[in-house]
């Protein structure tokens, strides 16, 4: 089963979305303040509580992948996504996750389904050190049908601003490094659903792997590496349009990519489904990458094999130069 079919035919518009962003990008910011250091755009927002504090905070889903959970009747997983999704995104900025709020919308309250999804959220905070101190669960019927609920997560965090990733100690040559993900994530699963059928529950049961959190493994490379580890990049929505979202004072070079073989076993039974450019992949799907780390070029290989030791697959990816926040992918990749 080939499919001819890309992520804006199954319904999600991504070059929409992006104007969508730039449109409120000039509307946002009229709310702000001089503590507000990084706003729209980032991976979280940056505030400055005083001279020594700063707070990060950022929100967001499970897009479609719960319409699969809820047809296979598996909800714990997407407790996970949701704190995944959003505790990731705080790493990208340098901080340390704080607390996690959630909010459930339900056409009709399922008290099973409900606590299955705050079973997940739980492990996904303990797995992210981080408390889950309050949500809201509202019942909407004529909105969702029975059967059917959304999520939506908040997460916070803090740092000090010497934490803070900015592009300040950055230079020519520093390394992309990609650790691996579980699986496709939270994302292009408005396009993953129409390449699966009901009765292939082995394949849905990979589709619905929660999406890594990368907390425990980033933290102690920031222990460790404490001067080596420059930016970082969560793999969400956009795929490798993410990694310029490090910065737009350099272009990313990218000279290698995992093959199907090296990602996990889903990617590659996926892939053989749908027929669409290579660009297109790139830029819907994780593609084997959960995480991209911009690291120092004289330590490279030391993180490279600090990660390899503790059984955290990882790859090099390329590097960075001066430029505009350009992707170059010259690598081969089957």
């Amino acid at each position: 089963m080939t499919k001819s079919m890309d992520y804006k035919t199954s319904g999600v518009d991504v070059h929409k979305a992006d104007a969508f962003v730039d449109r409120i990008k000039t509307l946002v910011p009229t709310t702000f303040n001089d503590q507000v250091l990084q706003g729209i755009g980032g991976f979280a927002a940056v505030y400055k509580l005083n001279e020594q504090k700063y707070l990060a905070s950022c929100t967001d889903g499970v897009g479609t992948k719960l319409k699969l959970a809820q047809k296979a009747n598996r909800h714990h997983g997407i407790g996970i996504d949701l704190v995944a999704m959003c505790v990731n995104d705080l790493l990208c900025v340098g901080a340390r996750p704080m607390f996690f709020l959630d909010y459930m919308a339900f056409g009709k309250l399922d008290t099973r389904v409900s606590e299955e999804l705050i079973a997940g959220m739980v492990d996904g905070c303990k797995q992210s050190g981080m408390a889950l101190i309050g949500g809201e669960t509202a019942e909407m019927p004529g909105v969702y049908q029975d059967g059917e609920y959304d999520l939506a997560g908040f997460s916070v965090g803090d740092l000090s601003p010497e934490e803070m990733f900015t592009d300040k100690d950055m230079a020519e040559g520093d390394v992309l490094l990609g650790i691996a993900s579980s699986g496709f994530h939270s994302n292009g699963y408005s396009l993953l659903r129409k390449l699966v059928d009901d009765h292939e529950t082995t394949l849905i049961e990979q589709l619905l792997e929660p999406t890594k959190i990368y907390v425990q493994t980033f933290n102690d490379l920031r222990k460790k590496f404490s001067s080596s580890i420059l930016a970082a990049a969560h793999m969400t929505g956009g795929g490798v349009d993410n990694i310029p979202r490090i910065s737009e004072s350099f272009d990313y070079d990218l000279t290698y990519w995992p093959s199907t073989d090296e990602m996990a076993p889903v990617f590659k039974t996926i892939l053989k489904r749908v027929d669409i450019p290579k660009e297109e992949l790139f830029r819907t799907f994780n593609m084997g990458v959960g995480l991209t780390i911009l690291v120092k070029k004289a330590d490279a290989a030391a993180v490279l094999s600090h990660l390899t030791k503790n059984n955290v697959k990882a790859w090099r990816l390329g590097a960075i130069r001066s430029g505009t926040g350009q992707i170059s992918m010259s690598c081969a990749w089957s």
